[in-house]
């Protein structure tokens, strides 16, 4: 089954199928626009921008923002570190590679290798059922030991939360009928392969058609929201929150004569805090 091309025996015309694709990217876009208008998020990224230049202590150059950019890219995008919870971190991994591995490679395979006579790359089938398979596995780990936790969400697996499951329960069912048509499809029964297909192609639709309504768009809100934050940072705008003192120097006495009257005039160390204790949420 592996080593298959599903999209190769099937006896739609190619270009149905490429028409299809073009379909779910242009339902992601006008999903994720409606969504940025609703949400009116491009919106307030320009205002809290702004008001972070007029605030800003000193200017960030491009070389700066430049490393900036390189550095959300490599921590929230592609490692995913704002996730604390290691399980919710390797989960989050699994279902967001697996997702990209299995469109990509869905997308080649549909646009290069369909037909009867077509022969693709046993690597690249091999892609395909790797990158639906670690979605599947990803996004079961999620919905089944991690949401479930009452340190996480403490949801049971059950329990469907309207709009906000659309995203995850899209992606679990497509990777998971598209694994069982290929299964199908490769023994040479016809009827469940058929039914398989057809339960594969209406939960992509659904995945992608209800963007508006799924956490679909906040994959493009999450790292332009950490690169403003890192912006704000090295520019010591600090999104308006105050700055970082040690309560013990002279200087910050001076300038704030209470530290003494409350805290005495060697302030004690005020401990770890909110950090005492590992998170054990994500």
């Amino acid at each position: 089954m592996l080593i298959n091309n599903p999209f190769a025996a099937l006896s739609i015309p190619s270009g149905v199928m490429q028409m299809y694709v073009v379909l779910m990217i242009l339902l992601v876009i006008g999903g994720t626009l409606l969504d940025i208008k609703h949400k009116r998020s491009a919106e307030y990224f320009f205002q809290n921008s702004k008001k972070a230049q007029a605030n800003a202590k000193k200017k960030a150059g491009s070389g700066k923002k430049v490393g900036l950019a390189v550095k959300t890219v490599a921590g929230e995008v592609l490692t995913s570190s704002e996730f604390c919870n290691v399980r919710r971190r390797q989960s989050h991994l699994l279902t967001m590679y697996g997702f990209i591995i299995f469109v990509v490679t869905s997308a080649i395979l549909i646009f290069s290798y369909t037909g009867g006579d077509a022969s693709s790359p046993i690597l690249l089938n091999m892609l395909w059922h790797i990158g639906a398979i670690m979605l599947c596995v990803g996004g079961y780990w999620f919905w089944f030991k991690i949401r479930v936790d009452v340190a996480a969400e403490g949801v049971k697996w059950n329990q469907f939360n309207g709009r906000g499951d659309f995203f995850i329960l899209g992606l679990l069912s497509m990777a998971t009928f598209g694994l069982i048509w290929s299964f199908f499809q490769g023994i040479g029964v016809t009827v469940l392969s058929v039914l398989f297909f057809a339960l594969f192609i209406a939960s992509t639709t659904m995945l992608f058609g209800t963007v508006y309504w799924s956490k679909f768009a906040h994959m493009f809100f999450k790292p332009a929201a950490a690169y403003q934050k890192k912006v704000a940072m090295a520019d010591g705008s600090r999104e308006n929150l105050p700055d970082d003192y040690d309560l013990s120097s002279p200087e910050v006495q001076a300038k704030f004569p209470d530290i003494p009257e409350y805290l005495g005039a060697n302030p004690p160390n005020m401990g770890l805090g909110i950090k005492r204790e590992a998170p054990q949420h994500y």
